[in-house]
């Protein structure tokens, strides 16, 4: 029997309350069923499914403001925190969807390890709720020098959005499922920086193998009047000119890229030298030791 309650749709990201992608994806969600923000208060990108120490510090909520949507909160912590206390029932709700972004900058290839945007969707897989991770990718040759908040400003989410919607209504069958904890669909969508008449499309992808663009080095630059103390300075190396094909970095360039993300399960051993190297070592702990 399908329920007659409004859909409650959780809206979340990693880059805080402010991000105006957040704003202009959480709006999007709005015709599609009950919209809650329950936001990071600032920066969390890079958090992954972190939730932090939640036994002893003091984690704090505030009510806020978004232009167009009724609940919004924010939380002292990352955006898998935010999905642990709604489904938990810190706001009176329950949310059925978990939808997180809209990211600025691609998250495909190994970033979506680190991805906090994706951590707030597989979080909500662990409590058997669909998840969907939605970024917009960045012009790879900004001007050399530019600042990434200036980066940021020339983003059009609303392609993003309008993409990010289309998914999730195709989607809104899974929320009526009842999920067993972790089988929940993450769906991970990367929206090229391009207008709209200018996209070649979509397609389903699998995670690259390695990085949309390296990092090359991380030097320890002497901070000033701080004996012992540094700044950290990046340097990036070259954009992968040859990713594998059919993968989301080959193909968010061009064309939307879509992909399911995998739980994280313990597969069979395929290195025997080191399999075995792992029992002759544990096997001879445990005899040792009776």
């Amino acid at each position: 029997m399908v329920s007659d309650k409004p859909l409650q749709i959780l809206v979340t990201n990693d880059d805080g309350v402010d991000s105006l992608g957040l704003h202009e994806l959480a709006r999007s969600m709005v015709e599609l069923g009950q919209v809650t923000v329950v936001a990071p208060d600032s920066e969390y990108s890079g958090a992954s499914a972190s939730i932090g120490s939640i036994f002893e510090d003091d984690r704090e909520v505030h009510r806020a403001m978004i232009d167009g949507i009724d609940s919004v909160w924010t939380v002292s912590g990352p955006p898998a925190l935010c999905v642990m206390y709604a489904h938990l029932g810190a706001f009176d709700f329950t949310p059925d969807l978990v939808v997180s972004g809209i990211n600025p900058g691609a998250n495909v290839g190994r970033s979506v390890y680190y991805s906090g945007t994706l951590g707030a969707a597989i979080t909500a897989r662990n409590y058997g709720i669909p998840g969907v991770a939605v970024s917009q990718a960045v012009d790879s040759g900004a001007v050399e020098g530019q600042a990434w908040g200036e980066i940021v400003a020339q983003l059009d989410w609303r392609i993003a959005a309008g993409v990010a919607q289309r998914v999730v209504e195709a989607i809104l069958p899974e929320t009526q499922v009842d999920h067993s904890p972790g089988t929940a669909p993450v769906i991970n969508i990367n929206v090229p920086h391009r207008p709209l008449d200018e996209i070649e499309g979509w397609a389903w992808t699998e995670v690259a193998p390695g990085p949309q663009r390296t990092m090359s080095r991380v030097r320890l630059k002497p901070k000033p009047g701080h004996l012992g103390g540094y700044n950290v300075e990046f340097e990036f190396g070259s954009a992968d000119e040859d990713p594998e094909a059919g993968t989301d970095v080959a193909v968010v360039s061009e064309r939307v890229s879509v992909s399911y993300i995998s739980t994280m399960t313990a597969v069979e051993p395929t290195r025997m030298g080191t399999t075995e190297a792992v029992m002759k070592s544990l096997n001879g702990f445990f005899a040792d030791h009776r």
